[in-house]
């Protein structure tokens, strides 16, 4: 996804594992990123609403290279993404870039540098597909966790953990972020440092500082590459990562290596790509940033006590554990809570059929790196498991079919029409259409969870 990714869902995923997150309609999606686009658009899609989802298979280019631009209007409707638009702004491409001049002089980019990193440079519009894609069908969160934590990933992470004990054990001390956090961050975004992606950074973010409907974010991520090289931080050919921008094994924005990259050995460049102890620090220094607690837990795997009302499970109605408790709350594994004080809101991404998560402050210091709920459950699962934790517990609903696009759009429309969902039906659940699936569901007494099931669109339908 760690935020197109961070502001437009920031950080990216691997090429082949969001390849592998979306079925039978072929994507060939790449934070996949052969294209490099990825886990976080895929579980915006899941969690967020967000529209920027993966795009569908393309044929290679002449020379069997990427894909080209299909030439064709954007998905989200947006007047800068329309054909026209693009091929417009694809015309001024070198004009635009020009004049961002005066904007780097200002963050001391010598005119030397400057011309020499954008000399040559042209508009990568394949960009244009992978910004506004709607996939036609996704992965379940089951199917995802899968994918993302399994046994060849949890063995080269304890591998990983192994190798760099010394880099760990520093950053540990320093920053008091778990060590098993920073490397399933690792593990999940990169597959540890093997699917980082190939684009030319720079190259992705001017194309989207000239070109498309998030100019004025992507021009500041393109000015803050070009400093990264001033600087001297990283060279040209180490700056290659996903569609959107994010480089590197955790996967780190422009601006997000602006704010949070250290030099963790002491050589005097702040090398996130191929120095693994300034890696390691730069992503602790980037959670402990974001609000780390020391010494905590991310969450913890619950049961639901029987008649238990889901409209509690809402990030927004965080309790103490001690009133979870008194809901009828019970650790999955059957352990007390370590601290009834803590706060913690309820997740509940299989709905009533699926098992519960009660999410602490690190829970939400990683939904900062990747907003997306699966995301984040998959980073903490993964680290526990690395630490040597079981699996979940209770089972998940893998006899629930996943809606299609047409069918989560259908679901949406027979929503308004009975007045629960008034947002504009577009195929992406975000929480608008979670509350309205909610308040469906308690009209008919039903467990008012908000899980998008074929049985709960059966009943939309009318059957």
């Amino acid at each position: 996804m760690g935020l197109m990714e961070r502001a437009m869902g920031n950080r990216t995923g691997a090429i082949l594992i969001a390849a592998a997150l979306l079925c039978s309609s072929g994507q060939a999606q790449s934070q996949a990123q052969s294209s490099g686009n990825g886990v976080s658009n895929f579980l915006g899609n899941i969690f967020s609403g967000q529209k920027s989802g993966p795009a569908p298979a393309a044929p290679p280019g002449p020379d069997g290279g990427p894909p080209p631009w299909s030439g064709e209007d954007g998905a989200s409707g947006h007047p800068l993404m329309t054909a026209s638009a693009i091929r417009e702004a694809a015309a001024n491409f070198q004009n635009c870039v020009a004049a961002m001049w005066p904007d780097a002089a200002r963050r001391n980019i010598t005119q030397e540098n400057f011309e020499r990193f954008t000399a040559g440079l042209a508009p990568d519009l394949r960009i244009m597909d992978l910004m506004d894609s709607q996939p036609e069908f996704t992965k379940s969160i089951w199917d995802y966790l899968d994918i993302l934590v399994n046994d060849n990933r949890l063995a080269k992470g304890r591998e990983i953990l192994t190798k760099y004990k010394p880099q760990f054990d520093a950053v540990e001390k320093a920053y008091g972020v778990d060590r098993y956090a920073i490397a399933s961050i690792w593990g999940i975004e990169s597959n540890y440092s093997t699917q980082m992606g190939d684009r030319n950074v720079v190259q992705s973010t001017a194309t989207l500082a000239c070109v498309g409907r998030r100019q004025a974010y992507f021009k500041d991520e393109f000015l803050t590459a070009l400093e990264i090289l001033n600087r001297g931080d990283l060279r040209p050919e180490q700056m290659r990562g996903s569609w959107a921008g994010a480089f590197g094994p955790t996967q780190f924005m422009p601006t997000a290596f602006k704010r949070y990259a250290v030099d963790g050995d002491g050589d005097g460049r702040r090398d996130v790509v191929d120095n693994a102890a300034d890696l390691i620090a730069s992503t602790a220094n980037n959670l402990k940033k974001d609000g780390w607690q020391a010494g905590r837990t991310w969450g913890y795997e619950v049961v639901l006590p029987e008649g238990f009302n889901f409209m509690l499970a809402d990030k927004a109605k965080a309790m103490t554990i001690a009133q979870w408790q008194s809901q009828g709350m019970k650790r999955a594994d059957g352990k007390p809570f370590p601290d009834a004080t803590e706060k913690a809101y309820l997740l509940a991404p299989a709905g009533a059929q699926g098992p519960g998560f009660l999410m602490l402050q690190n829970f939400r210091v990683i939904m900062k790196y990747n907003p997306a709920e699966a995301y984040a459950l998959a980073i903490g699962h993964f680290a526990d498991r690395l630490r040597g934790g079981p699996a979940f517990v209770q089972p998940w609903p893998r006899q629930e079919r996943v809606l299609s696009r047409a069918e989560r759009l259908e679901l949406q429309q027979l929503l308004a029409q009975r007045g629960f969902y008034k947002g504009t039906p577009d195929g992406q659940f975000g929480g608008q259409t979670r509350e309205a699936l909610r308040s469906f569901q308690a009209s008919i007494g039903a467990p008012a969870d908000g899980f998008a099931s074929s049985d709960v669109l059966e009943r939309l339908r009318g059957r």
